[in-house]
């Protein structure tokens, strides 16, 4: 998610996000989004942004460190936006679009180490 060798950074400097295409044939749309997230070291989400994700799920984001996170281990995620995502069934079941009270439940988060100087 994080190219090597980029693992540290300070508030104010550019750390980019990245994924290659699925193989699986993801379909999710031509209007897909990722959602990335950057939470500090104490675990609040310091910033939350949502990118243009190809149809097979790859994406490259470049955020900036917002001034302020604490120094420390902090983490990056990112997933599909508005996907049911923790679907087994191996179908893209994307959520609806109209208003729904889904909860994300049960699956495990991706987080990549970020230390932040």
């Amino acid at each position: 998610m994080l190219p090597q060798p980029q693992r540290t950074a300070k508030p104010g400097e550019q750390v980019t996000v990245s994924a290659p295409d699925t193989t699986c044939d993801a379909r999710y749309g031509a209007d897909a989004q990722i959602q990335v997230e950057l939470l500090d070291p104490y675990g609040p989400t310091v910033l939350e942004e949502l990118a243009p994700m190809t149809d097979d799920g790859g994406f490259s984001f470049v955020f900036t460190v917002p001034a302020g996170v604490a120094p420390g281990k902090a983490g990056v995620t990112a997933y599909p936006y508005n996907v049911d995502w923790c679907d087994d069934t191996g179908v893209n079941n994307r959520a609806a679009q109209a208003a729904q009270d889904l909860v994300r439940v049960s699956c495990a988060q991706r987080l990549v180490p970020l230390v932040v100087l």
